[in-house]
Formats: structure tokens, C-alpha cells, sequence
């Protein structure tokens, strides 16, 4: 029987770099929905189709289409550890993703949460820079490109998010507690959350992490 966890963290936390590590670590396969539901659109699946038909109108993907999504992209829940970064993020959310895992018999494991101050989120943030071409990540004062604005795998200039700005880390952080604060409540009263200070070193982080793949 396979496992499913959930990773849940403010922006900021390192959830893809550590989903990343943790994925080449374990063998765990990595899902974010994002990804897949993008992927799904470039394929022209059916789903795929429906999906885009909401995105091309400026229209948020109804929820049920995502799960469409999701599960089209991972047919198999039950085999090897799946890890579900980005989704859910809501509890109506996670409530209807339970629905559609007990339906096979499944449900979600362990939810990760990476525990971060917020002004550490946006120090953080805020000295992140990113290579446009091959989607490197860069920290000014945690790791540096080895050479100035430019990435170390491929060559091109590194560039930083309009929205890791200040201002605009604090309104993503606004919006992320008010949708996910609920959520973590949610999955505590399961006995299923599993807190993490990712404010520490990174080291550190991935060793409490290792204990979760124990």
C-alpha cells in the first residue's frame, strides 16, 4: 500500500526545494497541481480541455475539474508515496480531495507543515532571485549565484518575481493564513499534521524531514 502526504507552508517556507529533495531522497513521486493541470492542458486531454476552457475565459478551475485533473495524472493513489505539493489549500479543498480518496479506499497519510515566521518569509523572499530559462533558484544571502545575477547551471541572467516584493510577500502572506489556518486545524483534529521549523538551517530542515520518510 502507497502513502499519501500533503505539504503545506507559507510561500517562502521552501516546500518545492525541500519537495525536490525530498522526492530524489525517498523515490516519492512529486505532484503539483499546478504542474499537472498544465500539463494537461498542453496535452489536449479531455480534461485537459475543460480546463482550459475556464482559463482561456479568465475563469478560476473549478474544483471538481482540478480533482479531474489530479487524478488523471495519478491514476494509481495506492502505489509508492505520492506527495502533493500546492493542493490542497483550502478546507473545502481538502474535504473533497478526502471524498474522492475514500471513494478507493485511500486518504492522505501525513500533511507536513513547514512552520516559518512571517518577517523571516519575507527576508527570505525578498533576497530570492530565479533563472528565467531553466527555473533555478537563487537566495542573496543563503545561496548566492556563483557569479553576480547570473545562473550557475545554464548561463542566463537571474531575474526577481515582481511579487517577492515586500508589500506584495506580506499580502501573499495575508491570504495564505486567512485560506490556510483553517486547513491546518483541519488536519491537527485528524491526528495527521506534522509541524517543522523551516526557519532553521537548511540541514536541519531536511533532517526532520528524513524522520517523516522514517
Amino acid at each position: 500500500m502507497g502513502e499519501i502526504l500533503v505539504f503545506l507552508g507559507p510561500p517562502g517556507a521552501g516546500k518545492g526545494t525541500l519537495a525536490s529533495w525530498y522526492r530524489e531522497k525517498t523515490g516519492a513521486r512529486h505532484i503539483s497541481t499546478g504542474d499537472v493541470l498544465r500539463q494537461a492542458v498542453k496535452d489536449g486531454t479531455e480534461v485537459g480541455k475543460v480546463a482550459a476552457g475556464y482559463m482561456d475565459a479568465g475563469k478560476l478551475v473549478p474544483l471538481e475539474v482540478i480533482l479531474d485533473v489530479l487524478f488523471e495524472a495519478v491514476p494509481n493513489f495506492s502505489e509508492g508515496t505520492i506527495l502533493l505539493d500546492g493542493f490542497p489549500r483550502t478546507v473545502e479543498q481538502a474535504e473533497a480531495l478526502d471524498q474522492r480518496l475514500s471513494e478507493k479506499g485511500l486518504e492522505v497519510n501525513r500533511v507536513v507543515l513547514f512552520e516559518i515566521p512571517d518577517e523571516d518569509v519575507v527576508k527570505r523572499l525578498s533576497s530570492r532571485l530565479l533563472c528565467p530559462e531553466c527555473g533555478a533558484v537563487y537566495n542573496l544571502e543563503s545561496a548566492p549565484p556563483k557569479q553576480e545575477g547570473v545562473c550557475d547551471a545554464c548561463g542566463e541572467s537571474l531575474i526577481r518575481r515582481r511579487d517577492d516584493e515586500p508589500d506584495s510577500i506580506r499580502e501573499r502572506l495575508k491570504v495564505y493564513w486567512d485560506s490556510t489556518a483553517p486547513l491546518v486545524s483541519y488536519y491537527k483534529e485528524r491526528g495527521k499534521l506534522i509541524p517543522i521549523d523551516a526557519s532553521k538551517g537548511i540541514q536541519e530542515v531536511r533532517a526532520e524531514l528524513e524522520k517523516v520518510s522514517g
